[in-house]
């Protein structure tokens, strides 16, 4: 399968994260599934794409102009696929990839997630988002969610299109059975 991953491109944030960030890298590379991430050479996203590539996995980085003009192209990106900005980007993410796994980030993660589960609820695709609540991360979206949807904010069934797992081998069994 190809794996979307979004997360964080920060490198001050708790170490906990990019061991995580790697055992998944590695995982996926180990499984023949191939990364479609962000391509940036920091963060979170470094991190899983030189586990994927460095354990002989396959990468493709959808670049938006600028990270490439600002010299934060990851080395791990085997497949480059440039675009123009950031909404670019998420629509060649949503095109190519056939999962999504959020690891922590921040207001780009978050934004990311939320255009994948938000075009699957109008029915766009079929796709879920997978997000990866390493330490309780997303337990405040997770709460937020619940509660939109106890105010009829959200129609159906939030879990529908956005999945929660807290370890590997959860991530492992949902992919599994999207596969």
């Amino acid at each position: 399968m190809k794996i979307g991953i979004f997360c964080s491109a920060n490198n001050k944030i708790a170490h906990q994260y990019f061991d995580m960030a790697k055992q998944l890298g590695e995982w996926m590379a180990q499984e023949g599934h191939t990364l479609v991430f962000g391509g940036c050479n920091s963060g979170l996203m470094e991190c899983v794409g030189t586990a994927v590539h460095g354990a002989g996995g396959m990468t493709i980085g959808v670049i938006p102009s600028l990270i490439e003009k600002g010299g934060r192209v990851s080395e791990s990106v085997d497949v480059e696929v440039p675009c123009d900005n950031l909404s670019d980007r998420k629509d060649l993410m949503m095109a190519q990839a056939d999962v999504f796994i959020a690891l922590p980030g921040g207001i780009g993660t978050l934004d990311e997630l939320f255009t994948v589960a938000a075009s699957r609820t109008i029915g766009y695709h079929n796709k879920c988002v997978i997000l990866y609540n390493i330490n309780g991360f997303w337990n405040p979206l997770i709460a937020l969610l619940n509660a939109m949807k106890a105010q009829g904010m959200v129609r159906g069934e939030w879990t529908d299109g956005i999945k929660v797992a807290s370890n590997l081998d959860e991530i492992k069994d949902l992919v599994g059975k999207m596969g």
